[in-house]
């Protein structure tokens, strides 16, 4: 605004500025305008994401002003989506091993498994492993005309194995090495 017109189209304009003698005054101005801009765009994000100096951790419209390449205040506008990742964490107590997301394990321990869920973040699975171990034992036994174990009556010399289950619920084998001598 110039002596009271508004200019918004660049060019060259003349005005007639009058004195108190009557000799009035011409004054031409060559005039630029510079345009502001805007600019807009869509992202998606996983978590959060630093947009012209702020972070967002949700999703929404944004604005921002900023300065143009021509040292104008121009507005950027962003359409954001925000999508999360996950993480998920599992106790599980297993004898001898336990296969998870195609690997055996035969260590107790916690295990993390990174991978990309359904929003295309990465997530991380948490595995709490306590890996029991089956038991195994043996017994030599000479007897005379027959032997009775674990309810079961032998009469004949041999190798007997006996399946049971220990207190953390695995497998326990216990082998008779059993020689039966007749009277």
């Amino acid at each position: 605004t110039f002596n009271g017109n508004t200019y918004t189209i660049s060019g060259i304009y003349n005005d007639t500025l009058p004195s108190i003698t009557f000799c009035d005054s011409i004054i031409i101005t060559d005039l630029t305008i510079l345009e502001s801009s805007f600019s807009s765009s869509t992202k998606t994000a996983c978590d959060s994401i630093v947009w012209n100096g702020a972070t967002y951790t949700s999703s929404g419209s944004y604005s921002s002003i900023i300065q143009n390449t021509i040292g104008c205040d121009s507005t950027v506008f962003l359409d954001l989506t925000i999508t999360c990742s996950t993480s998920s964490s599992e106790t599980r107590t297993e004898c001898g091993n336990y296969t998870w997301n195609g690997l055996t394990l035969t260590q107790s321990g916690v295990y993390d498994s990174v991978f990309v869920n359904s929003e295309g973040c990465d997530s991380t699975a948490t595995l709490n492993l306590t890996i029991n171990q089956p038991d195994s034992s043996y017994t030599n036994i000479t007897e005379c005309d027959e032997y009775e174990w674990y309810g079961t009556t032998y009469t004949a010399t041999g190798i007997y194995p006996y399946v049971d289950t220990t207190t953390e619920g695995c497998d326990s084998i216990v082998t008779l090495y059993l020689t039966i001598t007749n009277s």
